[in-house]
């Protein structure tokens, strides 16, 4: 509980067996404990992701078979719902985040300033390490388009480092059982929908974490991956999607 709110941490993962638990204690360690619950969804993961969190004493939801992070995501949000969580966040299950920066998102909820505050390595506080070229170009377009088709300006739109009030699922303008977001949509999907329902968003200052020249700090296939993330905006702006 913190100043009266739920708290659930909600990390989706993927064959990440050398990096979960690390996530799991990072959170577990917090130099101000916030989380009631950590909860880890493995999508279909081969390895021993969902043993290694276990044993740490995370709740853990293990789908049957690979379908994507959104889907991933979608059954932890259910999980909560269902629990009664006031305030849901959500971090990377291959330990790029800061844990220690949690209370910096909940703030602006706890002071009823947002409904949903998104993370942003942008931010003149924040810190994005040893992001790959690529990405950093990547990274910056987004949140262009993003705020073209909003009409808010956003500084960050792909960090998927972000807290929100559970009750926003609620809402039935809000989707999230289509299928067409079970890959990289949802979490634009769910950001774009929060920001054109009117709800109140923010951003803070956060720090991601990509250790250098080392393969493997992200599963994202590089053409259907960024599509994936791009194409949410696109569809529901036309109205193709709702």
């Amino acid at each position: 509980m913190y100043e009266g709110l739920k708290i659930i941490a909600i990390a989706p993962c993927y064959n990440e067996e050398v990096k979960i638990g690390k996530v799991v204690e990072r959170i577990q360690g917090m130099n101000t404990p916030v989380v009631d619950e950590i909860l880890i969804v493995d999508d279909g993961s081969t390895d021993g992701s969902a043993e290694v969190v276990r044993k740490l004493g995370a709740t853990v939801i293990s789908l049957d078979r690979v379908i994507g992070v959104g889907a991933a995501l979608r059954a932890g949000f259910e999980y909560a719902v269902a629990k009664n969580y006031d305030v849901i966040v959500v971090l990377a299950g291959n330990n790029k985040d800061e844990p220690n920066e949690i209370p910096d998102l909940l703030c602006p909820i706890v002071r009823e300033q947002a409904f949903f505050v998104q993370g942003s390595r942008f931010l003149k506080a924040g810190s994005r390490g040893h992001m790959p070229l690529y990405r950093k170009f990547a990274t910056r377009l987004h949140p262009l388009l993003f705020s073209m088709c909003t009409g808010k300006y956003v500084t960050e739109s792909t960090n998927g480092f972000r807290a929100f009030r559970a009750v926003l699922l609620r809402n039935p303008h809000i989707r999230l059982n289509q299928a067409w977001l079970d890959e990289y949509e949802l979490e634009p999907y769910l950001y774009y929908k929060a920001i054109t329902l009117g709800y109140k968003t923010s951003e803070v200052a956060c720090t991601k974490i990509y250790p250098p020249k080392q393969i493997g700090y992200t599963k994202m296939k590089p053409i259907t991956g960024w599509w994936s993330i791009l194409r949410p905006m696109f569809l529901l702006k036309t109205g193709l999607r709702s």
